[in-house]
């Protein structure tokens, strides 16, 4: 059997055929209207990366990492977090997802960002828990814009973090039970 791979791309060079396969398992896990098309969908402000896991040429998992500085407890955080996380679904249960999100993680905390933060379904929290990440719970991330803000809480979700410096670390509480306005734009509405 073809060996497992992760393969990491800045968003906008993902090679053609594997971009096409990752917008596609992207498409049947979020059904859109119309096919979205192999064009970079996230705000290029967030340096979005794109990590695949891949056997021979066909993609089982792809996510997402985006990036920013944001405001928080009176600093200034860089911060960075999962989007789009998706398995394709004949591949469930094998860990691919999984492999992945560890792998996002691990590049995350190595990347000298102060903190990862994401939001999710609460049905997802043990496989993100399995992970490494850490359930804040009360926390809302509060994305869209300044002028049109759109909480995460308003959708269900919960949130997940990492804290990797560490000034990070030693702030922990004040993430827990906070909003934290993340605001990446009209885009990437969250991350």
């Amino acid at each position: 059997m073809t060996e497992l791979r992760i393969e990491v791309f800045a968003e906008a060079d993902v090679p053609g055929a594997l971009r096409l396969q990752m917008v596609a398992l992207q498409d049947r896990a979020w059904p859109v209207d119309e096919p979205t098309g192999p064009a970079p969908w996230h705000d290029p402000a967030l340096s979005p990366v794109s990590m695949l896991l891949v056997r021979g040429d066909r993609v089982l998992a792809a996510l997402d990492v985006l990036s920013k500085t944001l405001d928080h407890a009176g600093e200034r955080w860089a911060a960075s977090g999962l989007s789009a996380v998706v398995t394709d679904e004949a591949e469930r249960g094998h860990g691919y997802g999984g492999r992945l999100v560890v792998a996002a993680r691990e590049r995350i905390a190595g990347s000298g960002v102060d903190l990862g933060l994401f939001t999710c379904d609460p049905e997802l929290r043990g496989f993100y828990e399995r992970a490494g990440w850490e359930l804040l719970p009360g926390t809302t991330v509060v994305g869209g814009t300044r002028e049109d803000p759109f909480p995460s809480d308003a959708l269900g979700k919960i949130t997940f973090g990492g804290f990797f410096s560490a000034r990070a670390i030693s702030s922990r509480a004040a993430f827990v039970g906070a909003a934290i306005a993340l605001h990446p734009g009209d885009i990437d509405r969250l991350w």
